[in-house]
């Protein structure tokens, strides 16, 4: 577990995970309530990157895209679905098959039908600044994902 002091150390470990070079085609399920940092993780991430520009939340939209000249970038939120085979009718099943990074807010709406997250990322508030960070591998991808986080922490 990692605890973020603040959105300075939020920032500090997006941009160490965008020099991973697995995180170019994981998927990252995003779990925390509302207003628990999960977006915010997403624009640093998205910035580090070389994402340019606004960074807002898909919420209305579902889905928005980034397109960077060496990776593709879909941000999910699922917040609205009240049915998880809306994910499939929207026709999802095709960019999760596809090349590029993957990052999806509340995932438990689209369950079952999204695909085993190479990492499960928890964030718990514990106040207005600081974060609890818990990192769960579900593949071998995101195995060197969680080590190179936690070994950049030590």
């Amino acid at each position: 577990m990692l605890v973020w002091a603040d959105e300075v150390a939020t920032a500090a470990f997006a941009a160490r995970w965008a020099a991973q070079p697995e995180l170019a085609n994981a998927y990252i399920a995003l779990h925390g309530d509302l207003g628990a940092g999960k977006t915010t993780l997403v624009r640093h991430l998205l910035h580090a990157l070389g994402v340019t520009g606004r960074i807002k939340s898909p919420t209305y939209a579902v889905v928005e895209p980034y397109e960077l000249p060496t990776l593709a970038i879909w941000h999910f939120d699922f917040y609205r679905f009240n049915d998880p085979c809306e994910w499939e009718e929207a026709g999802f099943r095709d960019i999760f098959a596809s090349p590029g990074l993957k990052l999806a807010e509340w995932p438990d709406k689209a369950a079952p039908m999204l695909p085993v997250a190479d990492v499960a990322l928890h964030l718990r508030t514990l106040d207005d600044e600081r974060r609890t960070v818990t990192l769960t591998p579900g593949t071998p991808r995101g195995q060197a994902l969680v080590r190179s986080a936690l070994e950049a922490r030590a």
